[in-house]
């Protein structure tokens, strides 16, 4: 049995976007037929949502914060319009607007039947994992954050699964992620890590995506930069932006960004050293794990995310392909995508 999981990183529908969702827009205007192609070629749907799903709260009182985004009611609606099934809140927006909006975007999501991994009413509801299911087989999802610290869930406390991945995977998160592979025929943890604007993961994220891969995770995919970074055997350490109406790195360009789709299959656990610093991409026992992955191109633009075209896609495909040497990891092109065998 074998399962197609897109996967795309920081989705921010708050600010211009918002005001496009705001005025009527859809799934349709805010994504080019092709995307919304690759999207609902998939089996499943993860992503990172940056933004509050209400119309209530006010600005977190955070010295010095700078960015607070909040999308209509309906954003809940084009999601589930796109396919997508799950989507994690543990990232540096989830409270901008306070409780209030973080219970309203639980219970937005929740209406359109999209799971949350992440955030919820206390600890215990933040790190809990999700089991969802396709073609027979059983993908668990855990979300996870290392920042900020002001926005983590406690007992009594709504907030984020917040984790310290800076000294490793902590006791709680590896515990997690062995329940969730004890329930299921996969893991997928996906993690929002490291600092903003960088070209490569740092170290630290580097060994945590080896770490969890050890608790038994099968794929890890993590985001945070706002630009995509290379892939390891399971590993995408970050995959950059989705949709937005960021100001443009004139650099690092993120206004151009990867959807992904990993098929995991059953089978032997893949052999072979990794690269310094790279994912071993095991499965515990060989079980599912991540054989194929394909990665569509995009041009991001205010408020509508489209397929690229020309000198965009060949820019992606360079730098795509440039990080992800620095893993080992061989990249072609087909039909338009870039395309990695883990087979």
């Amino acid at each position: 049995m074998a399962v197609t999981v897109a996967l795309a990183g920081d989705t921010m529908l708050g600010r211009g976007v918002a005001a496009r969702i705001g005025a009527g827009g859809r799934a349709r205007e805010l994504f080019g037929p092709e995307v919304r192609a690759a999207a609902a070629s998939a089996d499943l749907f993860v992503l990172n949502l940056e933004c509050c799903v209400s119309d209530r709260g006010e600005p977190w009182p955070e010295p010095g914060k700078l960015f607070f985004f909040r999308t209509p009611p309906a954003a809940a609606g084009i999601l589930a319009e796109l396919g997508v099934d799950c989507v994690t809140l543990a990232n540096n927006h989830a409270l901008d607007y306070g409780f209030d909006a973080l219970a309203d975007t639980l219970a937005h999501l929740a209406a359109a039947g999209i799971r949350t991994v992440g955030a919820g009413a206390g600890l215990e509801a933040a790190r809990r994992f999700e089991v969802l299911e396709a073609g027979g087989v059983r993908l668990a999802v855990v979300g996870v954050a290392d920042h900020p610290p002001d926005f983590a869930a406690a007992p009594d406390r709504p907030g984020t699964a917040l984790a310290d991945l800076r000294s490793g995977v902590p006791e709680w998160l590896e515990a997690e992620v062995g329940r969730a592979a004890a329930a299921a025929d996969a893991v997928l943890v996906t993690p929002h890590w490291g600092p903003n604007m960088t070209a490569r993961p740092p170290r630290y994220v580097r060994r945590a995506a080896c770490g969890l891969l050890d608790a038994g995770a099968a794929l890890v995919a993590g985001h945070s930069a706002h630009v995509f970074h290379g892939v390891a055997h399971g590993v995408l350490h970050d995959m950059g932006d989705f949709a937005d109406d960021y100001a443009v790195h004139p650099v690092l360009r993120n206004d151009l960004g990867l959807l992904f789709l990993v098929t995991l299959a059953g089978g032997a656990p893949a052999e072979g050293a990794p690269a310094e610093g790279a994912a071993p991409g095991r499965a515990p026992g060989g079980r599912t794990r991540p054989v194929r992955l394909e990665a569509l191109p995009l041009v991001l633009g205010t408020g509508r995310t489209e397929a690229a075209r020309g000198e965009a896609w060949e820019w992606v495909h360079d730098r795509f392909a440039r990080a992800c040497s620095e893993f080992g990891t061989a990249v072609a092109a087909e039909d338009g995508r870039l395309v990695v065998d883990w087979s």
